[in-house]
């Protein structure tokens, strides 16, 4: 510790230097921790168990409004709210670094800074964000990387990663990993700045968030055929970028000792800031959850610099090469290779999940009455007739159909969950990767899916203006979000939205099994359009070589979204192929938890909180000991 601190002290360091990917300016604000803070924005913990924070104006929310909402609608997303699920006495604001209980409202005072990385061509745009808190002690440095899950804007990780680095006294480098809240309103031509405020395409320029790629006479017959559609930027960018994950998070380490540098570094003898805290005396741990979590895999594997000394991850959402080689056994249950592609078991579950609600083993679900029976069974006809189910009658196809899961990879604690995963993130995440990974674009409708508002028909409409001007504040990048819907356009009585639609093949009211079939062939189909799709898959393929670094996975043995057979599991078993000996990751499973802690007390849903427990404790306990082991040597987990 004394000849870090000599390091720290030196004023013989090297210059400070702004990063070469930073494009733009760098926004910085500093926030009291009364008024407004880093962890709540102003509400504390008892804010964010209450109503949304209010817009004075719906339709020109400022930026600070528009953070204020992102802060309260993300921390709300990835935690449980509600003191039945451990908020209050196991996390949250009013939760100190050492697990005790205060009566503080838990603000943090501190300073944010907010940038794009970028190519210089103001396609890519990944926003960038480190929040120093007041609370940083320069004597024993740490930061926390907080890439958002799912498709989430900057503040995606706020709740989970963010508050456990916020609360230890570490900056946290955030990332909205070139996904984020993009969304351009191809009629009336506007987009999201970074910070999520609105405007004209020609007034943001190279500084919106994203715009979509569409010459002026292709936008405007688009708009003359389709009209009230809007682009998504991990949809519709083109760049397919999961690809970058790994360096979008270490580009947000590099900005974070950038801009803690500036803050809080020493001088040079010229003057100059210099580059007083860096990976030599700085604890740098990779975490967050879900794909954010797989994010931090990603960087890590990319890492060649040294940045990150550890990884501390929950459900990670991590695709790897192929390897025949590994199995994955659980008593009789035997899973052969490294896993599945992303898009390849989320289509097989949008295609199969509805049917198998109406399976014995699936009685209760919670969540089912967003998937009528009606319509389910339906579904079970549709496979039937399209020969991918071999059962006659709708009890036997459901049966088929849940056994067809099980043996691609999903646990018999899923069966459960099955129903309320396809009512709210099945087929959305289908659209959004099949368009991402084949890098279609807003005009290629592929599979006949678009997005729009809708009208109380259903029917494609104007997204509504105060939800697209607070879409940066209330979305989660991934449409049904912020009064966009999936559209399909294939609907026999002419575009609907997509839940409410039949297949055009058939008339039938069955979910659209048309459209999950097409999405189906891109992956195992062998046309121009699947073969675009699998190059795109090959280029998110990991190899599972963390380069010795130690790391702690957690992973909810009942997750339904991401299945442990296909991701942590398969992970662990080709790291410990890819380093051997050296290999020092922990995988920790826990029962009874599952991905979506947020549904654990959400009435829509009810009777999740009788059947699981959160996991975003076991994070937190994850980074307690990755912490302590490389701060103090303190062992790892087994």
């Amino acid at each position: 510790m004394v000849a870090a601190c000599a390091v720290i002290g030196s004023r013989d360091s090297a210059t400070n230097l702004k990063p070469t990917f930073i494009a733009g300016t760098i926004s910085k604000t500093t926030y009291d921790g009364v008024a407004d803070d880093l962890l709540t924005a102003g509400l504390g913990k008892s804010g964010l168990q209450g109503a949304a924070p209010a817009v004075a104006d719906p339709v020109n929310p400022t930026a600070a409004e528009l953070r204020r909402l992102a802060i309260y609608n993300n921390y709300r997303a990835l935690v449980d709210v509600n003191a039945n699920g451990g908020y209050g006495t196991l996390y949250g604001p009013n939760v100190d670094a050492n697990g005790n209980v205060t009566t503080s409202e838990g603000n943090i005072a501190g300073i944010e800074y907010i940038a794009y990385a970028d190519d210089g061509t103001g396609t890519q745009n990944v926003t960038l964000m480190a929040q120093i808190p007041a609370g940083f002690d320069p004597k024993n440095p740490c930061i926390v990387t907080a890439a958002s899950s799912g498709s989430r804007g900057v503040y995606g990780a706020i709740g989970t990663a963010g508050e456990w680095g916020l609360k230890h006294g570490c900056v946290v480098a955030y990332t909205d990993k070139g996904t984020g809240i993009g969304v351009h309103d191809l009629a009336a031509d506007t987009v999201n700045a970074i910070d999520g405020v609105r405007m004209s395409t020609a007034v943001a320029g190279k500084a919106s968030n994203f715009t979509a790629n569409v010459p002026p006479a292709d936008l405007a017959r688009f708009n003359a055929t389709a009209p009230n559609r809007v682009a998504v930027k991990h949809a519709h960018s083109q760049q397919n970028p999961e690809k970058d994950w790994g360096r979008d998070t270490l580009n947000a380490i590099r900005f974070a000792f950038y801009v803690l540098n500036e803050e809080r570094g020493q001088s040079t003898t010229g003057g100059a800031p210099a580059r007083s805290f860096r990976p030599g005396n700085t604890i740098v741990i990779a975490s967050s959850v879900s794909n954010g979590a797989g994010a931090a895999l990603q960087a890590a594997e990319d890492d060649t610099e040294g940045l990150i000394r550890g990884i501390a991850i929950s459900e990670p959402s991590i695709q790897l090469k192929p390897n025949p080689d590994l199995v994955v056994r659980r008593g009789a249950t035997i899973i052969k290779g490294a896993g599945k592609p992303l898009l390849d078991y989320f289509t097989l579950a949008n295609l199969y999940q509805p049917c198998a609600t109406l399976a014995p083993a699936a009685a209760g679900s919670p969540g089912a009455n967003f998937v009528p029976a009606a319509a389910a069974a339906s579904r079970c006809a549709a496979l039937k007739t399209k020969g991918l189910l071999a059962a006659t009658d709708s009890a036997g196809q459901a049966a088929e159909a849940l056994a067809i899961l099980h043996s691609a990879g999903w646990q018999a604690e899923s069966d459960i969950l099955h129903a309320s995963h396809f009512a709210f993130a099945t087929p959305p995440i289908a659209v959004t990767y099949a368009n991402t990974y084949g890098r279609f674009g807003v005009t290629d409708a592929i599979c006949g899916f678009s997005f729009a508002g809708v009208d109380a028909a259903g029917k494609p409409a104007p997204v509504a203006a105060a939800a697209l001007a607070q879409a940066f504040g209330t979305g989660n990048g991934i449409p049904p979000m912020s009064g966009i819907q999936i559209i399909n356009d294939r609907n026999p009585g002419g575009p609907l939205r997509d839940g409410a639609s039949s297949s055009p093949s058939s008339g039938a009211a069955d979910l659209n099994a048309d459209g999950a079939i097409c999405l189906r062939n891109l992956v195992t189909g062998s046309d121009a359009n699947a073969a675009r799709v699998r190059s795109g898959i090959g280029e998110v393929l990991r190899t599972g070589n963390l380069r010795g670094k130690p790391a702690i996975i957690v992973h909810g043995r009942s997750d339904t979204l991401v299945p442990v057979n296909l991701t942590s599991r398969p992970y662990f078993g080709q790291n410990r192929i890819a380093e051997g000996a050296a290999s020092r990751v922990s995988y920790i499973e826990v029962t009874n938890a599952q991905h979506f802690d947020t549904f654990i007390d959400n009435p829509a849903v009810p009777g999740y909180d009788s059947r699981v427990i959160p996991l975003n404790i076991y994070l937190f306990r994850a980074l307690d000991a990755m912490y302590a082991h490389l701060r103090q040597g303190g062992p790892l987990p087994p």
